[in-house]
């Protein structure tokens, strides 16, 4: 899978697999840990989800300038890192008699998880030389990555639920996925690229005249791109809310499905059909017609509707009733539509910021992909 590619992406990829298996176990069972400890209100729940996804995605913004301007890539991505730890810590120690080490630990993990993911991204395009033909192919893998550890969080926090009975010890699981992901890094950051943080002053009048314009066109086009995929990320992050109470409360009880079991499926899918859809794009470069990113990520906006419709018919057939007599598979058809659609959308916008973004700017512009994405994220816990 990583012949051609350089050494450093295979650092990235399992250090995304154990800092994401970490944030998906977090993902998987937070609401129902609202739910079932603290009995909070289902508007209640919405706005600390949504919240919490905010910051997690707009907090790239400062990743972004702290990454580009201030400590470079690595150490900002080590700054999250032991953020993200601390927070499981603390969410792991938390009970109903202890709710603010929830809320403290939910906002150190969504601000690690904010600078830390923005430097990651930045990190694999830093890999390939500007017109690289396997950089695509490159987030393609480390997106495989992430949703390795993502399919893993799911399927463990229902294992500890099921043995235990016990949210608290899968937040404690969490930590020790990231505490893991930061050896993994530290112990192949030579093999990442470590550009000294540009400012203005390193390049010349001359350079910044002529390329100002270039610069403006470049930008104008990236913030259309962040405009438009917050309505992906609005349908996407339905998985954790909406989808969550559905299997919680109208999906069939199966005892090797859990409700927060569902979570898994999207990440296996991906998993699935990135290695397809890579072979497939290969083979249309190879004859020239290979689709541009953007035209990748329209397809894939134009897809992730059909999984909500998926849900619509699945709620006039009985799901609106709060009463567990759907059948799985109308979450697990919906899970695979919109797994399509993100595996269009996501890698590809991200690799498409890496090409576009001017090199001083790279970390900036990519933290308004994750704010793109965060204000999606905040909109799905609304309503």
């Amino acid at each position: 899978m990583f012949k051609r590619h350089p050494k450093g992406l295979a650092v990235l990829f399992f250090t995304e697999v154990w800092e994401r298996f970490g944030f998906y176990t977090l993902a998987a069972i937070y609401v129902l840990y609202m739910e079932k400890e603290f009995h909070w209100d289902d508007s209640t729940k919405g706005n600390v989800y949504g919240a919490f996804l905010l910051l997690a995605y707009l907090f790239p913004l400062v990743g972004g300038w702290l990454g580009d301007k201030v400590l470079g890539p690595k150490r900002t991505v080590r700054i999250g890192a032991i953020m993200m730890a601390i927070g499981y810590g603390l969410l792991a120690a938390s009970s109903v008699d202890r709710i603010p080490l929830y809320l403290i630990g939910l906002l150190l993990v969504a601000v690690g998880t904010g600078i830390f993911k923005v430097n990651m991204a930045v990190s694999v395009g830093g890999l390939y030389k500007q017109n690289d033909p396997l950089r695509d192919a490159g987030f393609n893998i480390y997106y495989m990555g992430v949703n390795i550890g993502a399919a893993l969080a799911p399927l463990a926090a229902t294992v500890i639920s099921s043995v235990f009975n016990s949210y608290n010890i899968s937040f404690a699981l969490a930590g020790a996925g990231m505490v893991l992901a930061l050896v993994i890094f530290e112990f192949g950051k030579k093999t990442l690229p470590d550009p000294k943080p540009v400012t203005v002053s390193d390049v010349s009048p001359e350079t910044r005249a002529s390329d100002a314009r270039q610069d403006r066109q470049r930008v104008a086009v990236l913030f259309t791109l962040f405009s438009i995929v917050i309505f992906f990320w609005i349908a996407f992050y339905q998985n954790g809310l909406a989808l969550t109470l559905f299997a919680d409360r109208s999906t069939v009880r199966l005892d090797y499905l859990r409700p927060e079991t569902y979570q898994f499926f999207n990440p296996f899918f991906i998993i699935v059909l990135t290695p397809l859809l890579i072979s497939v794009f290969a083979r249309m470069r190879r004859r020239g017609k290979e689709p541009t990113n953007p035209t990748k990520i329209f397809w894939g906006m134009s897809i992730a509707g059909f999984s909500m419709l998926v849900m619509v018919v699945a709620a006039l057939a009985g799901g609106n009733l709060d009463q567990p007599i759907m059948s799985p598979w109308w979450l697990i058809g919906s899970y695979f539509v919109i797994t399509i659609s993100e595996i269009l959308v996501s890698p590809m916008g991200q690799s498409f910021v890496t090409k576009v973004a001017p090199a001083r700017w790279q970390g900036l512009m990519m933290g308004f992909w994750f704010l793109g994405t965060s204000l999606g994220s905040f909109g799905s816990g609304q309503g």
